[in-house]
């Protein structure tokens, strides 16, 4: 059964690690120490010029997702690829070139679950494998905790829906097994979820993944937009730091993707911590921290 408390402290953990890179993406670390030292707080400006705790597509996208869930109880994909569109027609501030174009492709009549494929097949390696569908699929991991197969099938027809590629579909789907662990108090979540899903994965999201803890030589993890990147790196730091906020703050600060690795790392130390582990100093600046609370504990009781 999810634990309420963390299932909360995931969402906004999510939602804390978005709105506190925002300001800073696309920066190189040594650019945010020269600037700002060491970014610790929720800035106003900066990327985007957006005020303080706003969010990013990371979790509009999330949201647009639970939404769904809270409404209809179930995954419709269909559903979820409408609010998708109705988001991009909503002229948002961020938004990734695959989900853009998989989306405009849905607007003008490709299904759901044809338009991801095609974006897929039609770009070279090195621009197919963004981190777009992992930002945003983590709300299965509360509705879903209980039906690990289900959770599996869902993160990754969901992802599909604008990242088709493997390492993405099997990313989002590790991912939200490895969360929907920690919401259920399991002691090895990413490990469980490892041996659960690893064998149908590609060798090297399983490599960079079965290296967490121990493998791993933190100066050496990358903070981009690629997908196997911002895994490992947000992993990392979710699931070693020792509180939720050195988690968030030390992703971010690694700079490039930070609102999308902030994320990542903002979900799994959420869902470790709990709703009381998160600065409230953040939460109370989240644009959307209200609806995050609520949608959380609905779609914990599907």
């Amino acid at each position: 059964m999810v634990e309420r408390d963390r299932a909360t402290g995931f969402f906004l953990g999510l939602a804390c690690g978005d709105a506190l890179g925002r300001p800073v993406e696309f920066q190189s670390a040594a650019q945010i120490e020269r600037t700002h030292g060491r970014v610790t707080e929720m800035l106003a400006d900066g990327t985007h010029g957006q005020p303080a705790g706003r969010i990013t597509d990371d979790t509009e996208m999330a949201l647009c997702i639970a939404r769904s869930l809270a409404e209809h109880g179930e995954f419709v994909p269909e559903d979820i690829a409408a609010r998708f569109v109705e988001w991009y027609e909503s002229d948002p501030f961020d938004i990734g070139l695959m989900t853009m174009d998989a989306l405009r492709q849905i607007r003008d009549g490709a299904s759901w679950d044809e338009a991801g494929q095609a974006v897929w097949e039609s770009r070279p390696e090195g621009q197919n494998a963004g981190n777009g569908s992992v930002m945003r699929c983590a709300p299965y991991a509360i509705a879903f905790a209980d039906q690990p197969d289900r959770l599996a099938e869902v993160s990754r027809q969901s992802s599909a829906i604008t990242h088709a590629d493997p390492r993405c579909t099997a990313g989002c789907a590790i991912f939200n097994r490895a969360l929907a662990g920690l919401l259920t108090g399991e002691s090895r979540p990413l490990e469980v979820a490892l041996d659960a899903l690893g064998s149908e994965a590609p060798d090297e999201l399983v490599t960079a993944l079965e290296a967490i803890p121990d493998g791993i030589d933190p100066s050496a993890l990358q903070s981009s937009g690629y997908v196997v990147h911002t895994l490992q790196t947000g992993l990392y730091h979710g699931l070693t730091a020792d509180s939720a906020e050195d988690a968030i703050v030390a992703a971010v600060n690694m700079g490039n993707d930070t609102d999308t690795v902030g994320a990542v790392a903002g979900a799994v130390a959420g869902a470790r911590f709990g709703v009381a582990g998160l600065p409230e100093r953040w939460c109370s600046e989240l644009s959307h921290d209200d609806e995050l609370r609520t949608l959380a504990a609905e779609i914990a009781t599907l």
